[in-house]
This record gives C-alpha cells, structure tokens and sequence, in this order.
C-alpha cells in the first residue's frame, strides 16, 4: 500500500511540475499531462528533455549581441526602409498606418522598399531558378534547408557546389540535424573534401543532450554574393519534383528575390551559421550594394524560441485583423492556437471571404488527424475549408484582401509558431498579391470542398481519435 501511495504522490508531482512551468501555455501543459497520464513514469523524464522553453537560456545569444547589431546597422544604411504608408506602394495600405507600424515594430527586419520579386510555384521552376543563380556565384553561396536529400536532385546540388568550391567559391551548407539525418556521411565527405562548408543546425544527440531537441530549424534559405535570395516552401529533395510514389504531384511556392530583402536573408543566415558553428561572419562583402530600382515592398519575417516575440503567429494574426474582403490561406499543417481561431471566426463575422486549403492526402496521419480535429468548429463559424486532391499541398501561402501576402516555411500551426525557427516574406506588391491569388485560385479547381454536413457525419470513432490527436496539437 505504501509503494502505491508514493507512486501516486510522484505521479501527482510530476503534473503539478508540469503545470506549473507551463501555465503560461494551458494548451502545451494539457498536452504533456496527456503524455504523463499516457507514460507515468517516463513523462517527466520526456518534459525534462524535450519540454523546455528555449529562452529559458539565452547564453549564446549574449555572446553576439554586439556582432549583431553592428551587422543590422550595417545593413540599415545599405537598403531603403519603408516609414509611411505612401512608400509601400500599395494604395490598399492608405488607410493601415496602424498595420504598417506592427509590421515595422515585428521583427528585426523592416519592410523594404527596394525589391524584385518572382513566385515559383512549382519545384522544377524554383531548382532551374537556384542552380542558375548558383551557376554565376562570384563571390560565395550560402544555404540552409530542413531537408536536403541525397538523391538525384541533392547530387545535382551537390555536384554544382563542388565545383564552385574548386573555384574558390565560399560555400556554406546549415541543414537541421533532425530534418536531414538520412543525409549520408559519405554525401557530407565528399562534399566537405571540395571545400564546402557543411554543418548540422542541432544535430539530434546534441540538441538532445542540451534539451534542445524540440527545436527545429525549418526554414529554407538560399543566397548567392548577398544579391540573390530564395525562401519558401521546398527542401531539396525528389519529392519535392514529384517522384515519389507515395505523394506524387507535389504543390508547393518558393520566392526568387533581389534588392534590400536579400539582405535580411543573409543576416538571418549568418544568425543561424553563428548559432551552428560559433563563427561569427561579418564582412562588407557579405552585403553588396545592389542595382534593384524595383520599388517592390518585402519584409523578411525570421521567427523562433530565441526571439523576443512569436513573429509568425503575430504577423498571421495582424493580417486576419486586418482582413476586410478576404483571406485565402493554403497550409499542409492547420494547426491554429485559440488567437488565431478567434481571428479566423472574426474575420468571417465582418463578412470576409475565408478560405483555406490542405491536403487531401497527408504525410504524417498524426498531424493530419489534430488538423481535421479544428474543422467542424470553424466551419461552424462559416471558414470554407477545401481538400486539395492533384497531389500533395505543401505551399505555406496567404493572401489578405488586396493588402498583402506572405510565402515562407512558416505553417499555419503551433509547432511553426512556437518552436521551430522559421522565415516568412510579407509581400506588399499589389502585382505579386495579384499572382499568388491567382494560384490559389487554380488550386481550388484541383479541390474539392469539405460540406460541413458530410464532414459533421463522420464516425464516433474518428472523431475521438482526432479529439485525441488536438491534445497533442501544441507539440505536433
């Protein structure tokens, strides 16, 4: 009796632990309660490892400070800072000051007036686009990528940065250390033995070691001599071409970018090479001047558990707000917290048009279980949500009224928002806004719309298993 009673008192402490330290958070602590309730004797153990909140330390982040700043002040006086709403370019924005100051107060890069931008929405487009821009390096090739795969695109990759190695190209590869660790150590070798610098960005067993595994470094970031850039939705990888039997036709939407946003992707990169490696890059030629006269408004949005803010979730949730006509939203991943719902449900109340596309065919049924968990409440309120059925949806794309867009690795779900670092371009171009809901209108014609009826009727069981699915939600 005694040994049952102090296993209930340890049972007991560890959720009293739990919430404790989440209590900011209910939704994160009902998820590792469900987990303890699940794993009694290994939940604390799980929290302990893979529960803690990033800023709880921030000693890395002191040692550059100083670096850091210098880079961004740097980088202020090279490229043209939008201040009023008569600079975006957008007539749409007259009436938004409140907006524009949100957007220029979000994160370390303000919304930049000097640019040109070209949506690729289809992976062979977007590779074709990279592999030329690499083609003319002269100076040096930085990437970082949550997945590179060492298959037949990834050798494509890789042969081309071989060769500009050998020509004395600096070239550094940062890929996540959990999102490519089927990448072969002999891939690594050889790219290595040309020159190329290569490292992980929290390899597992570290990242575990120092209870940083939870966080993930899942954005895509490719920038050639500081005046090119790319950010999105693709990884390397086949897949991503198609050719997997499993998914098939894969949707997806990457940017090709010059002008000042270039150099605010660079700055996140050498954030990111600095957290990595310890090396902390600061050099004039990292950022060039450029020779864009586009007046094309881009900000970069970098978000993470280092940051002082949740920049994605707020950047999402000031746009809903600010939705008069409509917001159209495609996401592989719909998993939103209770501030983005509420806005969602508001946007529908004032007459906005909502729409929001996922997949009709999932890669991971966990996820896609806790996604469709938050549909019927939501359609309740009048969200339209659709299917898509060509192939498999990963674009990460919002359109808002004519006011702006947004392309970049950030999903519409928890885990983007909270945990994992990520890089989202707001797109102010009335042009570009145009031509990304225009795909999302073609999307729609390869969707099939969930009837709220169809849908409510689904069985007993399924619908416990997604209820099961949402209280993990916070960690998926």
């Amino acid at each position: 009796m005694k040994i049952l009673v102090i296993i209930l008192g340890l049972f007991i402490i560890q959720i009293a632990v739990i919430v404790f330290l989440e209590f900011r958070r209910p939704q994160r602590a009902v998820a590792w309660v469900f987990i303890t309730l699940c794993c009694p004797p290994l939940g604390l153990a799980f929290y302990y490892f893979l529960g803690r909140d990033y800023r709880q330390s921030r000693r890395i982040n002191r040692r550059c400070i100083s670096l850091f700043r210098e880079i961004r002040n740097h980088v202020s006086g090279k490229s043209f800072a939008v201040r009023s709403t008569a600079e975006c370019g957008n007539s749409q924005f007259e009436h938004n000051e409140e907006l524009l100051t949100l957007l220029s107060r979000l994160s370390e890069s303000p919304i930049t007036g000097h640019n040109r931008i070209q949506v690729l929405e289809n992976a062979r487009e977007a590779y074709d686009s990279m592999l030329e821009a690499m083609e003319g390096a002269r100076e040096h090739i930085h990437m970082e990528f949550y997945i590179f795969r060492d298959d037949e695109i990834g050798e494509q990759f890789q042969d081309l940065l071989i060769r500009k190695a050998r020509q004395g190209i600096k070239v550094r590869l940062l890929c996540d250390g959990l999102g490519s660790h089927k990448l072969s150590g002999r891939f690594i070798r050889t790219l290595r033995k040309a020159g190329v610098e290569f490292h992980f960005f929290l390899p597992p067993l570290t990242s575990l070691l120092d209870r940083r595994f939870n966080y993930r470094n899942h954005r895509k970031i490719l920038v050639v001599d500081g005046l090119v850039g790319f950010t999105g939705g693709m990884n390397v990888g086949d897949d991503y071409l198609g050719k997997s039997p499993k998914m098939g036709f894969w949707r997806d939407t990457h940017l090709r970018l010059e002008g000042d946003s270039v150099y605010y992707i660079q700055y996140i990169f050498l954030k990111d090479w600095r957290l990595a490696t310890n090396d902390g890059m600061s050099h004039p030629r990292l950022f060039p001047k450029h020779s864009c006269e586009e007046r094309e408004a881009v900000q970069i949005v970098g978000s993470g558990p280092d940051g002082d803010m949740d920049a994605s979730q707020e950047m999402y949730f000031a746009a809903m707000c600010s939705a008069k006509q409509r917001i159209w939203i495609t996401s592989p991943y719909f998993i939103p917290d209770p501030a983005i719902c509420r806005a969602l449900k508001s946007a529908v109340l004032r007459g906005v048009d909502v729409r929001i596309i996922i997949p009709a065919k999932p890669d991971n049924r966990l996820v896609y279980y806790a996604t469709l968990s938050y549909l019927e409440n939501l359609q309740e309120a009048g969200v339209k949500f659709y299917r898509y059925t060509k192939g498999f949806m990963h674009a990460k794309v919002m359109v808002v009224d004519e006011l702006l867009a947004s392309v970049g690795s950030a999903n519409l779900d928890m885990r983007s928002f909270y945990s994992n670092f990520e890089l989202s371009a707001v797109l102010l171009s009335p042009a570009v806004i145009s031509s990304l809901a225009s795909g999302f209108e073609q999307d729609l014609k390869h969707s099939d719309y969930i009837d709220p009826l169809q849908f409510r009727s689904r069985s007993y069981f399924v619908k416990r298993v997604e209820g099961l699915c949402q209280l993990l939600s916070p960690l998926l």
